[in-house]
């Protein structure tokens, strides 16, 4: 890439899911050819690769790990399985640490089983995030909510907006816990740009992510995340209300999309950087 699309690239950070098909060690080299200077990284493939090498080869090759994803999952009623989840978190929170990264995002989590009492789940997860920012706070690790699309609010994430993140969050010193502004879940939302500026005023806006939204969602609607540019979203305006707001950090590209995953990964990320510039 040039000179200048190198520094187009200079706030860039690919999250480690819109290019799944390439391993840890092929996801670095691409970077450091491309000049991508920021990974988000998921806990799963982190484990398997092996922490303390997955942050080596993050130190070695020179790339910020902008994120882990994910914590959260603090919705259940049980009381085992809710010390299950603080205890998960709070290994999360850890390997966040040993990463480097100072920034921890979490999926709340959706409606128990045979549950329908949204208002309870919420309360549930302010509990347990009690427990878990003075404990992300020790570490040096900020706990970042995204709320997601409300179509995921079942199953994945009973906080839907901006604005029940923030009021989670705002229970807890803005150095603990603050907000995701993920574009695929909150474009829709009118109240959104009020809610950007409340937590740019409050020092809560913790981390910022992309992804186009493109129609017909497939089947399960989780993979339906599109390449920047193709879908419905103006990414440049969200990216100017956040930077409007005091945000100044990575800009984080997360796509799920199998279309995207059944191809080649090297040029799935030359081209999502590529879109980058062009469209964001």
């Amino acid at each position: 890439m040039s000179e200048s699309g190198s520094e187009a690239l200079a706030r860039f950070s690919i999250n480690q899911m819109t290019v799944k098909q390439l391993s840890l060690p092929e996801l670095t080299s691409e970077c450091v050819k491309l000049g991508i200077p920021g990974v988000g990284l998921w806990r799963e493939p982190v484990q398997s690769y092996g922490l303390e090498r997955t942050a080596k080869l993050m130190r070695d090759a020179g790339l910020t790990v902008t994120t882990l994803c994910r914590g959260g999952f603090l919705t259940a009623i049980d009381p085992h399985a809710r010390v299950r989840a603080i205890d998960d978190n709070k290994a999360a929170i850890d390997e966040a640490a040993a990463l480097g990264t100072d920034t921890l995002v979490l999926v709340s989590g959706g409606l128990p089983p045979g549950s329908k009492d949204l208002q309870g789940a919420r309360s549930r997860i302010a509990e347990a995030l009690a427990e878990l920012a003075p404990y992300a706070a020790s570490r040096g690790i900020r706990l970042a909510i995204e709320p997601l699309h409300p179509m995921f609010a079942s199953d994945r994430c009973v906080v839907s907006t901006l604005a029940q993140a923030l009021d989670l969050a705002e229970r807890f010193p803005s150095s603990e816990v603050g907000v995701c502004v993920d574009t695929y879940h909150v474009w829709w939302d009118d109240q959104a740009p009020a809610q950007i500026a409340r937590a740019g005023r409050g020092g809560r806006l913790h981390a910022f992510q992309l992804a186009d939204w493109i129609t017909p969602l497939p089947e399960g609607v989780l993979n339906g995340r599109g390449q920047l540019g193709e879908g419905s979203i103006d990414l440049r305006s969200w990216r100017a209300l956040v930077e409007e707001a005091g945000y100044g950090g990575p800009i984080e590209v997360e796509l799920f999309n199998e279309a995207l995953w059944s191809g080649d990964g090297r040029e799935l990320l030359s081209a999502t950087a590529q879109n980058y510039v062009r469209h964001a």
